[in-house]
This record gives C-alpha cells, sequence and structure tokens, in this order.
C-alpha cells in the first residue's frame, strides 16, 4: 500500500515521468488528430507510454489529459466527452501504476486567456477547469497537475476550481516562463508562487518553456517567497530540426545536472518535459538515488505577500512599511463620484499611474457611491488599474459582492479591506478570502464598538486571527487595523492607537493605520499626520493607508525607514533628496520608478501628444473624443494616426521591450488603437488610412493554439497592416493557395507544440517550390531562431512586438 502523496513527498525526492506527447508521436499520433482521444481508441499505446516511464523508474505518472477540458476537445468535435476521456485516462493509468507510482490527473490551458486580457469570464474558466478536475478525481486519481500555464489569471482559476470540489486533494500548480524570468504575460516567479499558494496549491514549480538551468533560477525566484515544495520539470534543452525532426539535443545526463541544487533549494518532485524520454527519466531516478533527504521546509517568516500579475509585494518582518495608496476612493471626490455613476475609469487610471509611480506599494480601490451597481463598478476598477500598473490591490469595499466581483477580477494575491470582529462581518468575509486566496484588513472593532483602550482593541484582533485561523485563513495573511481616531475629538485617540499597534505587533501580527484620520478637524493637517505617521513606524507599524501626494507623509516615511534600518544605506533616501540644499523646503527630488509615469503625463503638447498618451496609458473610453477634437482641428485621418496614434505605440512597443511593459499593457494600448481607428475608418471618404502590408497569419496544421497569433494579428492591424488570419490547424495546401489568391506579403506561421514544428518547414518548403514569392516569418513558444534559420524561414520574432517591427523593417527593404 503506497503512503498518502504528500508524506512521500515529505520523505524523498519523487520522479515523476517525462513527454507524452512526442512518445505518443512516435506510436502513431496523427498531425491534427486529439492526443486524449486515443485514451478511447488506443488504450494500449498509451499504457504503454505509462509503462515505459514507469519501467524507467518514475514515481508518478502523469495522465493524458492535457487536453481534456471542454473548451480544448471541442476543437476535435468531442466536447461531450470530457467525462469519459478523463475518466478513461486515468483508468488506464491507475492500471499500468498498481501500487507502484502515484496517478496525476493532467490539466492544461484551455487555449484562450481571461478578461481582460482574452475574452474568457472568471466563472467559465472555473466552470470548464471544474467538469474535468471533478471527472479526475471521481475516477481516482491522487492528485491534480496544472501543466504548461502560460497566464497566472488562468491557473489561479482552475485551481480554486479544484478547490471548490476537494479541499485535501494534493495540487501542483506549474507556470511556463521564458528566458527573461518571466511568463508569457509578465508573471515573475515570486508573483506566481504567491498567487497560488494563496488559492490552495500545495506543490508549486515549472514546466517547458526552459532548460535544467533556466528552470532552477525560477524556482530560486519562488523558494523567496514560499516555503511549499517545489517542482521542476525542465524541457531536454531547446528544440531543434534534424532530418525534418524536431529534437530536444539535451542527453539524460545533462539533465541531472542540477540536482544538487535543485534540492538544496527544496524540490521534491523532477521531472521532464518536452523531448524528455524513458531514457531521460531512468538517468534522473539513478542520479536521485544517493541524494535523498527529508523535506526541510523554509521557516515561515511572518511576512504578508501580496501579487498582482506582473509584480509582488511585502508587508512585515525586515520589509519597509508598506504604503497603501488611498486617493482611488469616492469620498469628497464630486468628479470621481460622477465617473462612477457613468461607468467611465479616467480618474482611476490616473490615480493608479500617479500614486503608483510616487511609490505607492499597493492601491486601495474604493467604488462605493450611491446608485451605481457596485460589483460592476469594482471589477471595472480592478480591470483597468491590472492594465494600467502592476502594483498589486487592496479590494475596499463593505459589499460581499463587490468583495468577490473584485476577486474575481484581480490577477493575484489581493487584501481585502475589511472584515471587523462582528459576528456578520466574519460570516461574509473569511470564505471570501479563503475561496479567492486573499489576505485581511482586520479592523479591531465589534458588535460592541470601538473599545476605548488598547487592550480592548487587542483583544478583538485576536478573536479575528482565531476565527481566521478556523476558517483556513493564515495568521500571516492578517494586518490588523487598530484604528486611528481623529484627536481632535479623542485625546487620547493617538496613544490609544500607538499602544495597540505595539501589542498587536508583539504577537506576531502585521499592523495598519488609516494614518490621516488622526488630523480631521485641526489646521496644517499634513503635520500632525505626518508626525503621528513616524511615531507609529517607531511603534512597530508595518503598513499605513496615506496619501503618498503628500510630500510631509513621505518624507515621514523616507526619514523612518532610514532610521528604522529598512533603507539599506539610505538609498532611497538620498534618490529622492539628492542635491537639495540644507534648509530646502522637503520635496522630493523625484520618487523612485516615477520617469516612466511623467512621461506618459507630460509627453508631446497639444492634441498629437494626448492621442499618444491616451494609446500609452490605454485610455480607450477617452481615445474617441481626442480623435474627434483632432479631427476638428483639421488633421487627417492618416496624420492621426502616423503622426499621433502610432508614435503612442512605438512607445509602447520600447516600453515592452525594456521591460517596463508586459503583454496586458500591451493589449489595453491595442484596444485603444482599436477603437481609435474604428472611429478613423468613418472618414475614408476624406483620407483614408492606407495599408503598409499585406500579411497572412495562420496556425499550422496539428496545433489547435492560437493566442500568440491573435495577439500578433491585433498588433499588426494596429501597426496599418491588412491581415488575412486563416485561424488554427491550417494545412499547408490551403496556405499555399490562400498566399496566392490575396498576393500577400508575407506569411506568418504558428505552432506551439513540438509536434507540429515540422509543419512550418513543410509550408515553407512548398511556398517556396510554387514560386510564392511572400516573404516568411515564424514563431511560437517552441520556436528560435535557430530552427528558422534552418527550415529557410525569412523571419522569427520571439514575441508579438518583435515580430510587428521586425516585418516592418523588412517589408521596407
Amino acid at each position: 500500500m503506497k503512503m498518502p502523496f504528500m508524506q512521500a513527498v515529505k520523505e524523498r525526492v519523487l520522479v515523476l515521468d517525462g513527454a507524452m506527447g512526442t512518445m505518443l508521436q512516435e506510436r502513431g499520433l496523427k498531425p491534427g488528430q486529439s492526443p486524449e482521444e486515443m485514451n478511447l481508441t488506443a488504450a494500449d499505446v498509451v499504457a504503454g507510454v505509462h509503462r515505459a516511464y514507469l519501467d524507467a523508474g518514475a514515481d508518478i505518472i502523469v495522465t493524458n489529459t492535457f487536453g481534456g477540458t471542454k473548451a480544448k476537445l471541442e476543437h476535435y468535435g468531442l466536447g461531450d466527452q470530457v467525462a469519459r476521456i478523463n475518466a478513461e485516462a486515468v483508468r488506464i493509468a491507475r492500471e499500468v501504476a498498481g501500487e507502484k507510482a502515484y496517478v496525476a490527473g493532467s490539466i492544461g490551458p484551455t487555449g484562450r486567456f481571461l478578461e481582460p486580457v482574452g475574452d474568457m469570464g472568471f466563472d467559465e474558466a472555473v466552470s470548464l477547469f471544474r467538469e474535468q478536475a471533478q471527472a479526475l478525481i471521481d475516477a481516482g486519481c491522487d492528485l491534480i497537475s496544472f501543466e504548461t500555464f502560460l497566464d497566472i489569471k488562468e491557473i489561479r482559476a482552475g485551481v480554486i476550481a479544484v478547490r471548490e470540489i476537494s479541499k485535501d486533494i494534493p495540487v501542483i500548480a506549474m507556470l511556463t516562463f521564458e528566458e527573461k524570468g518571466r511568463s508569457v504575460l509578465g508573471t515573475p516567479p515570486q508573483a506566481a508562487a504567491i498567487t497560488l499558494e494563496a488559492v490552495g496549491a500545495t506543490i508549486v514549480g515549472s514546466n517547458c518553456g526552459l532548460g535544467p538551468e533556466g528552470i532552477y533560477q525560477i524556482l530560486s525566484g519562488m523558494r523567496e517567497v514560499t516555503s511549499l515544495p517545489l517542482i521542476s520539470q525542465a524541457n531536454a534543452g531547446l528544440p531543434v530540426l534534424k532530418d525534418g525532426t524536431t529534437i530536444f539535443p539535451a542527453t539524460p545526463d545533462e539533465m541531472t545536472a542540477y540536482h544538487d541544487r535543485l534540492i538544496e533549494l527544496g524540490v521534491r518532485i523532477i521531472g521532464g518535459c518536452c523531448g524528455t524520454t524513458p531514457a531521460h527519466i531512468a538517468a534522473i531516478k539513478k542520479a536521485l538515488a544517493a541524494k535523498q533527504a527529508p523535506f526541510a521546509p523554509k521557516k515561515e517568516e511572518g511576512t504578508t505577500w501580496l501579487s498582482s500579475r506582473g509584480s509582488f509585494a511585502a508587508i512585515g518582518s525586515a520589509h519597509p512599511v508598506a504604503l497603501i495608496g488611498e486617493r482611488i476612493n469616492p469620498t469628497g471626490k464630486k468628479l470621481y463620484s460622477q465617473e462612477l455613476r457613468e461607468g467611465k475609469v479616467s480618474y482611476i487610471r490616473r490615480e493608479a499611474l500617479e500614486q503608483t509611480g510616487l511609490g505607492a506599494t499597493l492601491l486601495d480601490v474604493n467604488v462605493g457611491t450611491p446608485g451605481i451597481d457596485e460589483p460592476a463598478a469594482m471589477e471595472r476598477a480592478v480591470f483597468c488599474i491590472t492594465g494600467a500598473v502592476q502594483t498589486p490591490l487592496v479590494l475596499d469595499s463593505s459589499s460581499p459582492a463587490a468583495l468577490e466581483a473584485g476577486l474575481k477580477a484581480a490577477d493575484g494575491k489581493v487584501l481585502i479591506n475589511s472584515v471587523n470582529g462582528e459576528e456578520k462581518s466574519l460570516a461574509a468575509i473569511l470564505p471570501l478570502a479563503k475561496k479567492y486566496g486573499a489576505a485581511l484588513v482586520c479592523l479591531t472593532l465589534d458588535d460592541a464598538g470601538i473599545p476605548a483602550e488598547a487592550a480592548g482593541r487587542v483583544a478583538v484582533a485576536e478573536k479575528i486571527a482565531a476565527a481566521a485561523l478556523a476558517a483556513g485563513v493564515k495568521r500571516s495573511d492578517l494586518v490588523v487595523d487598530c484604528l486611528t481616531l481623529t484627536v481632535s475629538a479623542e485625546p487620547k485617540g493617538a496613544l490609544v492607537a500607538l499602544e495597540a499597534v505595539r501589542q498587536v505587533s508583539a504577537l506576531g501580527l502585521n499592523t495598519t493605520l488609516g494614518v490621516s484620520n488622526i488630523s480631521f478637524g485641526l489646521p496644517c493637517r499634513p503635520l500632525i499626520s505626518s508626525t503621528f505617521f513616524s511615531m507609529a513606524m517607531a511603534a512597530g507599524l508595518t503598513s499605513a493607508i496615506v496619501n503618498v501626494k503628500e510630500a510631509p507623509m513621505m518624507a515621514a516615511w523616507r526619514s523612518s525607514m532610514v532610521l528604522l534600518e529598512k533603507d539599506v544605506n539610505a538609498a532611497r533616501y538620498i534618490e529622492a533628496y539628492k542635491g537639495q540644499a540644507v534648509g530646502a523646503t522637503v520635496e522630493p527630488a523625484a520618487a523612485a520608478g516615477t520617469a516612466g509615469v511623467q512621461a506618459a503625463a507630460a509627453g508631446p503638447e497639444g492634441i498629437r501628444g494626448r492621442l499618444s498618451k491616451a494609446v500609452i496609458n490605454g485610455e480607450a473610453d477617452n481615445v474617441v473624443a481626442l480623435v474627434e477634437e483632432a479631427l476638428a482641428e483639421g488633421l487627417s485621418p492618416m496624420q492621426i494616426s502616423s503622426e499621433a496614434l502610432l508614435v503612442g505605440l512605438d512607445e509602447v512597443g520600447r516600453r515592452f521591450g525594456s521591460g517596463e511593459f508586459f503583454l496586458p499593457q500591451v493589449m489595453v494600448s491595442a484596444d485603444t488603437m482599436k477603437t481609435a481607428f474604428a472611429r478613423l475608418k468613418q472618414e475614408l471618404s476624406t483620407g483614408g488610412l492606407e495599408s503598409i502590408g499585406k500579411i497572412m497569419m495562420a496556425t499550422v496544421e496539428g496545433d489547435i493554439h492560437d493566442i500568440g497569433k491573435n495577439i500578433l494579428v491585433t498588433l499588426l492591424e494596429n501597426n496599418g497592416f491588412e491581415v488575412i488570419d486563416l485561424g488554427k490547424n491550417v494545412p499547408a495546401d490551403r496556405i499555399l493557395q490562400e498566399a496566392r489568391a490575396h498576393q500577400v506579403d508575407a506569411v506568418g506561421l504558428s505552432a506551439l507544440m513540438t509536434t507540429t514544428m515540422a509543419q512550418m518547414d513543410k509550408v515553407v518548403k512548398l511556398l517556396k517550390a510554387e514560386g510564392v514569392k511572400s516573404f516568411t516569418m515564424v514563431g511560437g513558444a517552441v520556436v528560435t531562431q535557430e530552427y528558422a534559420d534552418e527550415i529557410g524561414a525569412d523571419l522569427y520574432a520571439k514575441d508579438a512586438m518583435e515580430a510587428v517591427a521586425r516585418i516592418k523593417k523588412l517589408l521596407a527593404k
């Protein structure tokens, strides 16, 4: 009888099996055929692959269900066979594994991005994953393994779906990262680990995309923020084409070169992804035989970790006091309240950019104003902010429905503001925090109101902490608000709050305060507020809700961080105030990280500059009005396009290339361009937009993944190209036929899977043999420059932005 899976993980390093797709291809899987269908039509072939890996020493056999969601199976006319295909896959693997190995139910991505980057809603994603996971779990798999995800939001939905079914089944969650150390949508490994642990993953790591060295670097980043066991599932090197076949060159021995470092890092499962064979797995098993040791998890440090799609932040421990930007709140802001009622987001976007640029660690988001649909407004606000900045969020609402809408819309682990000691609040908010993996601001008040003394507030904090623990929320995910009462009405308010901060900190809990509340009703409020802020930080405060636009508040923070040894070598302080004369007014020279925001805010003068800025910042809701203004000033559609919109898009490309922007921001900018062009097309009769080239795009035969292609199509259109999109799973003969019919300037080919890369070679050779003069360009997750050179393609690009730039340059020649 096998021991429980997680017990085995703690006792020894387990070996997970290798590639499935390439093994099935060798055994008869045809281009365009569903690998998962073979569970029904060729069970003996699938079992043979499992048996080969089991004989090689694999401790974990992964089911042939990577494309087993309804979204994927529908491409093959198998959408009504989800339960049958997944159950049969578990049966096949279970019969082979017996008591010798564990069976992992494989779940891969749906092939679609979630809103606002894509068109799939959060609830739809959860439903798709829940259907597949239910079938796998009902059939008796030992664990669930999420593999090769590109979108942190999608895999987050997947883990949440599994936890709706089972609280206990072990869940492996793996993202695929690029050589720059981020996922294709810009998620760093730290943010991925924080987000996935929060929603209930039991093991996190990375597979595909990189070889052993690259995976090691990714896992090192994850280890900075999590104590969970890690998994490494590297490719056997980067793919190359040899004699018309895609191969991965890393030898079995090369796959074991990082074992010592991986084990030291806390990796408890090592397997193989693309290109790995039973020989690789046997080598891994042999190499691990003498390296076994019990799991020694990283000690929890009490830090409250938070994340967005592209960033992460810490509250507590030795980290600087976290600044929660308070400005996205309609209280006292008529303009913002009016925009909320009109469904607009200009104020939200502007404040997100400005507060982030001025140093906010987190952004508080409050949309509570009378007469609106608050859940819908919260979703819009979250989508807007995550498209503009990378700053993690604090969702601020008294409405559980609005909070849940924000939690579904968010990309990472957020902070809920707030829960309190009232039974009604605990019952409504704690389940949301547990399900969606959120941390909590805990207000120290209960049914009896706000305790007058520090001891009473500490007692409420302890009550909330006990209830949170019972609900499955970790103690380190609680940030206690000791409550700031204005000293003009409560003379003891400051002293009581400070003493409560000291006592709550002594309990090992993180703290926060709404600092500016202290000075209501008093003149020169920033003076009182900033002084109190300094006192609170000295008392142990680990975060604060502040206006980062107030220079005295930021001066208090920067100087306190130096004095409390949380600004190493006073680096932040010096950067902010360097060059100022002694005795000068305390105004920062420039907040760290503000250059890009300031450039976006300023830009060229006039309507052209404002249109460029609208594209850069993704102001789709405002861009049509700006286009109207430009037309009224006498600019032609071509001038608006070339002298304003495309200038902005070029700046987006520059920021993407430098790592300032990531794909979500690029897509928001692309949507803005699309909106602007839709208006300009109405002016075609008075000087239209000329195409700068005709491009045909297709995902090659056998490949049903088209996310990357679709992104490139959008960007090409926004850059002035005419695009003919043939879709996915397109045979070579049709690509030839359409290229001739449309007389295109270039043919773009995409492939995500190693099993379909060879189709690119076939298409390129066919086009040349038939005398088609169009340029050819290739790309996709598994494609490299070396591969493009070998098959004779004219252009390769590693991402959509690079593809646009290169095709422009190529056609210009």
